[in-house]
């Protein structure tokens, strides 16, 4: 058996080693390092993709979201919802402009940020939603833009782990993930569904006059050489990451159907045990890209297994350990732990396997039984 990797990128680079080097070597070939036609073919291929008016590459995946609200023209001190449970950099941003975080619980089922705890959350001074789209799963884009469309609030999604995912509405029409609210925001980190060999982002949306701005943020400001129209950052995708990312992007749907195919035995395997909480997942699953497939585990020692699966060379980790309200970063006693009931379980319950699209059956067994061999003690 092949040694098992959280994340096997050296295999799937294996694969389309040809592409990726043919594409790396025409930026070498031309010295375009910088705003190069890699990264102007790469932002075309990806607003086709997303079916968005507009794609702005930028540096990295949290420059990505912090660009968004500086186009949005939000202010100190207004107020920004978004989840509890999920990595610190959506909530970072929002400090370092010097916004106000407003941090609320998820939902059970699917992680998410919890739309009963949006409606509370509301007041006057409340700008802006930003749902994160978790593990590769499509957070309740439908009752969020009706949310914010009843209160006039911005919505910036969170997309980092969920490209090519669907949201799907009620009429039967469907959406990609990030090119549904005001602003999306992405990471290009190597790990994610759609990576490239270094760091990289980019922001999408369909608001023309907002592109503008965007642009001009995320090159100091500038439209014209030496004309700064807006305060801007230095923050621009590189032409080597954008032509790694062009020989990926056509294999992006066939990257989240490899995910979605090994979820499914994951939780074959999984799903009858008295002590896992395994996802579900339905026969067309476009909803859930599988960035993480996390599990909860029940009345069971959680970081016993964890450690179980690390002795038999199975690595495996735990997002999130610690909910954001409890960082000491993010301390504000506005929150209180009765704010919190979901994602205080979750921390304690949820544990993620090996998810790449290099996954065989013989690993997949052999992840599956070690979990087994542990919660049947």
């Amino acid at each position: 058996m092949k040694k098992i990797q959280m994340v096997d990128l050296k295999s799937q680079y294996d694969k389309i080693k040809d592409e990726v080097n043919l594409s790396i070597q025409e930026v070498l070939d031309t010295n375009t390092y910088i705003n190069g036609p890699k990264v102007h073919q790469f932002q075309k291929n990806l607003e086709d993709y997303l079916g968005v008016k507009h794609v702005i590459p930028c540096a990295n995946g949290t420059d990505a979201l912090q660009i968004a609200m500086m186009g949005l023209g939000l202010q100190p001190g207004d107020e920004v919802i978004t989840a509890d449970f999920t990595f610190a950099a959506t909530v970072e941003v929002i400090a370092l402009l010097q916004l106000t975080p407003v941090l609320v619980d998820v939902d059970m089922v699917n992680m998410n940020i919890s739309i009963e705890a949006i409606k509370k959350a509301i007041t006057p001074k409340t700008k802006a939603i930003v749902p994160v789209h978790l593990f590769g799963r499509a957070a309740n884009m439908e009752a969020i833009m009706t949310i914010a469309t009843e209160h006039n609030l911005f919505v910036i999604e969170d997309n980092a782990q969920a490209i090519g995912a669907y949201c799907k509405f009620s009429d039967g029409t469907k959406k990609r993930a990030g090119a549904i609210g005001h602003v999306g925001a992405t990471s290009f980190f190597p790990s994610k569904n759609l990576g490239c060999y270094g760091d990289g982002g980019a922001i999408f949306t369909n608001d023309d006059a907002l592109a503008h701005t965007i642009r001009g943020i995320v090159n100091h400001g500038m439209y014209e050489r030496y004309h700064h129209d807006v305060v801007g950052v230095n923050s621009r995708l590189d032409s080597i990451q954008a032509a790694v990312l062009n020989a990926k992007l056509p294999l992006l749907d066939q990257y989240n159907a490899a995910r979605q195919n090994a979820a499914r035995k994951y939780t074959a395997a999984l799903i009858d045990h008295k002590n896992i909480i395994a996802p579900i997942i339905c026969d067309v699953c476009d909803c859930h890209v599988f960035h993480q497939y996390t599990l909860r585990i029940v009345d069971a020692d959680r970081n016993g297994l964890m450690q179980h699966l690390l002795e038999k060379g199975i690595p495996c980790a735990i997002y999130y350990p610690i909910p954001l309200h409890s960082q000491k970063a993010y301390l504000d006693s506005r929150y209180k732990e009765e704010d919190f009931p979901v994602t205080n379980q979750l921390v304690k319950e949820v544990i993620s396997l090996p998810m790449h699209t290099e996954l065989d059956d013989e690993q997949i067994k052999f992840i599956t039984d070690s979990v087994l061999e542990f919660l049947n003690k």
